[in-house]
């Protein structure tokens, strides 16, 4: 048995913001990040199209890219405190994927952490409040997801917690919110939710539901993300669909090793963060050719180049020309090929290298990889990142 979980409602198209007023309520507490929703207007409209539907409203600001454990409990401390039946989360992957952890230590304040790190192990939800995501970047799909990640910054690590308990109730896609970003961030995301398409397409949890949500994520990204990086905003709306689609297929079918190896290198070097789609983007030329020597999944991988026109008679000249148009999408996008090319130190990452492959071996996200992988292997994976070297293994 499967199961198949989305939002119960997800509203699109520019405006539909004022949504907000129809959630039906009491109080509202809205979650944010850093300034940019408030500069732009957004916050204040969010805030008015709450009370106009009759709620009272409290702001929790400052939620940081890459979010703490700490701001998690401060942010479920201010929920305990305000009592809120609705938690609104507005902005990137980051404000709304803080809510959500911050929404199971409101309705359950002595649970630890620790506890909800186990895949699917979260108490059962909504005893108190029901929840509503806003993107304001196109690429987490996390206002459609069963996903958080949160980051443990006493150890450098990105735990993704996972269960269909946090899968918001309402998602509001609004394109207006993303007509602002600025062109990394266009890159970025859009190439995260590239891996979120291809990764649900090959997962050992694809199946019928999943499948053609991530064709059309991915023939839609191939098609609209260069125009976006642009700035043509026709092009921009249709990323931020694209990127919810791809959002429901892997929240259904989940992820791969692309993901395991960015959630545990993003924050573990001093010569620089690694932004999670960039991450995304360097790691997946070299994993499709990983996981293309398992017979299974080079089949899908060449389905996805036949479905997106690309050339090839051949299943490994499919996969090659996959991988060559990733390969040309970051070249484009200002997007490194390696992670010496985006500066991370030698001697450091040679130094941390056992120990971040066995932590990417023991991600939620390696389980459903459909080609398996032990710490030996992942390493020399991580070298061929590195270095751009080929995967001959």
């Amino acid at each position: 048995m499967a199961r198949f979980t989305l939002p119960r409602d997800i509203y699109h198209g520019k405006g539909c913001l004022e949504e907000l007023k129809n959630l039906g309520g009491k109080k509202a507490i809205l979650v944010v990040g850093g300034g940019s929703m408030k500069r732009q207007g957004f916050l204040d409209k969010a805030v008015s199209y709450l009370k106009e539907g009759g709620m009272e409203v409290e702001v929790f600001e400052g939620v940081e890219p890459d979010p703490s454990v700490e701001t998690v409990m401060r942010g479920a401390q201010a929920m305990r405190r305000f009592e809120p039946d609705w938690i609104v989360s507005m902005g990137g992957g980051s404000p709304i994927d803080a809510a959500k952890a911050m929404w199971a230590f409101y309705e359950y304040p002595e649970i630890k952490f620790e506890d909800l790190i186990t895949p699917f192990g979260f108490p059962e939800l909504r005893q108190k409040a029901r929840f509503a995501a806003i993107p304001s970047t196109s690429g987490t799909a996390t206002e459609v997801t069963a996903f958080s990640v949160i980051t443990d910054y006493s150890t450098g690590v990105k735990y993704p917690l996972a269960d269909f308990n946090i899968t918001p109730d309402v998602a509001i896609v609004d394109p207006e919110l993303v007509a602002g970003l600025p062109v990394k961030q266009v890159a970025y995301t859009g190439m995260d939710a590239l891996t979120h398409a291809i990764e649900a397409y090959v997962s050992t949890l694809n199946g019928p539901f999943t499948d053609p949500l991530a064709l059309q994520a991915i023939e839609m990204v191939l098609d609209y993300l260069p125009a976006s990086y642009n700035g043509n905003m026709d092009a921009r709306e249709q990323m931020h669909y694209a990127q919810c689609l791809a959002g429901m297929a892997f929240s259904n079918a989940l992820l791969g090793i692309v993901h395991s190896m960015a959630h545990k290198t993003g924050a573990a070097f001093s010569t620089g963060h690694i932004p999670h789609g960039c991450a995304n983007a360097i790691y997946l030329p070299y994993v499709i050719r990983y996981n293309a020597k398992d017979s299974t999944a080079a089949s899908r991988y060449a389905e996805i180049a036949r479905r997106m026109g690309l050339a090839g008679a051949s299943e490994t000249a499919l996969v090659n020309s996959l991988c060559e148009k990733i390969s040309e999408f970051n070249s484009r996008l200002g997007i490194p090929a390696t992670l010496a090319e985006f500066g991370i130190d030698e001697k450091e990452f040679n130094e941390k290298l056992d120990k971040i492959a066995e932590l990417a071996v023991g991600d939620a996200c390696t389980g459903s990889n459909p080609r398996a992988i032990d710490p030996a292997a992942m390493a020399k994976l991580f070298k061929c990142t590195y270095y751009g070297t080929e995967v001959d293994f």
